[in-house]
């Protein structure tokens, strides 16, 4: 029991020095793992995860952009949207991400690794990196999926506006079933109307 605690600890404290080098490049991304972790965690625990299942998915959620680090400036900082050389650079985050978790030594390391690197496929198989479709992407990554495409419309970025959330809830709806796994959709949307959850819904109403 001991180990485990101390293995949990040494991959806490190694997400936790991650976490603060992706913050001294990109304050959004840092606040935006954040609010994927703590709703992802919540719709693990409405699902009745195992606490081994939510630890990797609290650390996998936490660094799910992690890939970010290693952007350059001129893509990550760009104050307008991306041209196509600039998304395919993006692109690479989630595998280079997955990857740098991978290789270090630790229990759950190949676990938390998959969430970081899947996060970004969809449902339909039409993501990236590896267009995985339905429940070949993995449980963890699906969740945070939800969770990160919710996020992404709530805050206001200077390309584009906060959506409010009546719209963001729509778009989701029409996107169950090609990006999200349609089965975690209502699941989430009885999670973000707890009133646990109110300041991660009124993030974008109150941009």
């Amino acid at each position: 029991m001991t180990r485990e605690v101390n293995n949990h600890s040494g991959v806490l404290k190694l997400s936790a020095v991650l976490a603060d080098a992706l913050r001294q490049r990109d304050a959004y991304t840092r606040l935006h793992s954040d609010r994927v972790m703590a709703l992802a965690n919540g719709i693990g625990l409405a699902l009745g995860l195992s606490s081994d299942e939510l630890r990797v998915l609290e650390i996998g959620a936490s660094l799910h952009d992690i890939g970010k680090i290693v952007m350059p400036d001129t893509v990550l900082m760009k104050p307008s949207r991306l041209d196509d050389e600039e998304t395919s650079v993006m692109q690479q985050h989630p595998s280079v991400g997955g990857d740098l978790i991978a290789a270090y030594e630790h229990p759950q390391s190949a676990l938390v690794s998959r969430v970081i690197r899947h996060h970004h496929e969809w449902f339909d198989g039409s993501g990236y990196p590896d267009k995985l479709a339905g429940e070949d992407i993995p449980l963890l990554a699906r969740i945070v999926t939800v969770v990160d495409n919710y996020d992404a419309m709530a805050v206001r970025r200077v390309y584009q506006g906060a959506r409010p959330h009546a719209e963001i809830m729509q778009i989701m709806e029409m996107e169950s079933g090609t990006k999200l796994d349609p089965d975690l959709f209502p699941c989430f949307t009885r999670v973000i109307e707890k009133p646990e959850y109110a300041g991660f819904k009124a993030v974008g109403e109150l941009q």
